[in-house]
């Protein structure tokens, strides 16, 4: 292994960057030993101080276990962290699109999986977020609330928690969103009984059908997205962003 030498300035960070890298790369794997401290100071040409601080940068994150009179073993390959920071980052249509490949799934499991007190609490969702008249402008984060109670319970009935955390951390950018795109006429606007569609192939425990309902919903948003990620110029920016998309119902 050559790790290269530590530039006089922002040592540590230097000395995080290439212990991350090592990580990384897979020729530290996870449950390895580390090399000891007075090996990896020598390499980097840091001080042992320098190193110390680099170790406890990377333990911090998850990703080294330092187990004291033992030594410091890879814990993670991935810094959660930075996984989050990018996916933060990520366009709002990518959001969506990988939200739309939970929210299928999800809901054929749901139709496999749900109990009869998920049923109840779907049928209760789906009353509330279909409770809204055609020219209620005034409450606008209120219906995007119980639409998203609706989906998100939609895949709690698929019981995975897994599933459900992902399903919350794809939805958090679109729902931020949403309120202020809703006025896109070039969006489509899934209708109750399309939503209604949903329940009824879960309640047959039917997760062919089920699936094809939620997609009737999820697609044409999809399409609408990338067309007009196609023609940037037709979507007005959000919030200084040019970000065409995020105003959905579903």
């Amino acid at each position: 292994m050559a790790l290269s030498a530590a530039a006089r300035s922002s040592l540590v960070d230097h000395a995080t960057a290439a212990l991350r890298a090592e990580i990384a790369s897979g020729r530290w794997a996870i449950g390895d030993r580390i090399p000891p401290e007075a090996k990896l100071s020598d390499m980097l040409q840091v001080s042992r101080g320098t190193l110390r601080e680099a170790v406890r940068v990377l333990s911090v994150a998850g990703l080294l276990d330092v187990r004291q009179g033992d030594g410091t073993y890879v814990r993670n390959r991935q810094d959660q962290s930075e996984l989050l920071r990018r996916i933060n980052h990520a366009d709002l249509h990518h959001h969506f699109e990988v939200r739309c490949m939970l929210e299928v799934q999800a809901v054929g499991l749901a139709a496999q999986r749900h109990t009869a007190s998920d049923l109840s609490r779907l049928e209760q969702l789906l009353a509330a977020r279909n409770d809204r008249p055609s020219d209620d402008a005034t409450s606008v984060d209120a219906y995007v609330a119980r639409d998203y109670a609706f989906h998100e319970a939609v895949v709690a009935a698929a019981h995975n928690p897994a599933l459900l955390e992902l399903y919350r951390l794809f939805s958090d950018t679109i729902r931020r969103h949403m309120p202020a795109t809703m006025g896109n006429a070039q969006l489509p606007e899934p209708d109750n009984a399309a939503h209604r569609a949903i329940v009824t192939a879960i309640a047959a425990r039917n997760p062919l059908a089920a699936e094809a309902a939620a997609r009737n919903i999820l697609a044409p948003i999809l399409t609408a997205l990338e067309n007009l990620l196609a023609a940037p110029l037709a979507a007005a920016p959000v919030a200084g962003r040019a970000d065409p998309g995020g105003r959905q119902s579903t």
